[in-house]
């Protein structure tokens, strides 16, 4: 009797040490997806900065234009910062209306080992008080 209860005794400590294994499992694929949030909030926001600051040439931000060195360098850190933000998954700018502008600032990223392209979009008004 008492060799049942020691197996018993086993089989309910494994069945805890394997879940607290695949909450620690959850725990760094949320940390892992957390610091891509992040990063692609802060590259976003970077180059809305940047556009503040560079307002004459706001247009040229506009992914859709001619090359622009600080918006293609901007691009180039995003595909290097975040996995698989490259080909169909590059990120967009677009730049519409005359001053104020509005500016939509999109970065997608794809984890290693999954199908579902994940996304971060800001939307800024910017106005132009030197522009004409």
């Amino acid at each position: 009797m008492m060799l049942i209860e020691a197996l018993i005794g086993i089989l309910i400590f494994s069945t805890g040490i394997l879940a607290m294994l695949g909450m620690q499992a959850v725990g760094i694929q949320t940390t892992v997806d957390a610091k891509y949030r992040s990063d692609a909030a802060f590259l976003a926001n970077q180059v809305v900065s940047e556009m503040w600051v560079d307002q004459t040439n706001l247009a040229s931000y506009d992914t859709s234009g001619a090359g622009y060195a600080p918006r293609d360098a901007w691009v180039a850190q995003v595909q290097s910062s975040l996995p698989k933000a490259t080909g169909a998954n590059a990120p967009t700018i677009t730049v519409t209306g005359a001053p104020p502008s509005q500016v939509s600032v999109t970065v997608y990223w794809q984890r290693p080992g999954d199908t579902t392209v994940s996304r971060q979009t800001v939307i800024a008004q910017i106005k132009c008080s030197s522009c004409t």
